[in-house]
């Protein structure tokens, strides 16, 4: 069986859309695109680069083409981007000229994917397909980076779907810029109490 691993880059207030530059998403008006960038520093490089091992890739449609318009010609930032395997999940795309792609329909084409033999499955962006994951409990892992800014608005990771789960943080690191990288592994189901 696979893990699912969700990687995002969130504000404190959970905002995860378009953290790479202005252009990246604009739905909803949104216009704060790029915020990760006053943050980055050498320390957030080297932490990123540590988290983009040779995984498959399991992604939205949105992200998909994102990443295929990128990241085919940039692999001395991500050497192993067009070797290992991309599952999209999408209605409308059958078929890309990216090596390694295939097309996913629904929950259970993921879930058959999951339990299936092969590496672990890193979600990029892809805030649609992360709220369907989240409502299907197929989280295994969520690898966050909180930056130290709020927006008030835009796609928050945490916006529909997610079921009571606790997880338990497995490594966590702080950059000079006060980005923390948090690793947090799924646990268990959610038990209340009374303190003291």
């Amino acid at each position: 069986m696979r893990k699912i691993i969700v990687l995002s880059f969130i504000t404190l207030d959970g905002v995860m859309q378009a953290p790479g530059g202005p252009e990246e998403d604009t739905s909803g008006n949104f216009e704060y695109g790029g915020w990760v960038a006053p943050f980055f520093d050498e320390e957030a490089g080297k932490l990123m680069a540590k988290q983009m091992y040779p995984a498959d890739l399991l992604l939205g449609r949105k992200t998909f083409d994102i990443f295929a318009g990128y990241w085919p010609q940039h692999t001395d930032e991500w050497p192993s981007v067009n070797e290992v395997n991309k599952y999209v999940l999408s209605n409308t795309l059958t078929h890309s000229d990216w090596q390694n792609s295939e097309f996913l329909k629904n929950a259970d084409d993921i879930k058959n994917l999951k339990n299936s033999d092969g590496r672990d499955l890193q979600v990029h962006g892809s805030g649609e397909l992360i709220q369907l994951l989240l409502k299907h409990d197929l989280v295994d892992e969520l690898w966050l980076k909180i930056h130290p800014i709020t927006l008030g608005k835009g796609k928050k990771l945490f916006s529909t779907g997610a079921i009571p789960i606790s997880f338990t943080l497995t490594e966590s690191s702080v950059t000079p810029t006060g980005v923390i990288f948090a690793n947090y592994k799924r646990s268990g189901e959610v038990r209340t109490g009374t303190v003291g």
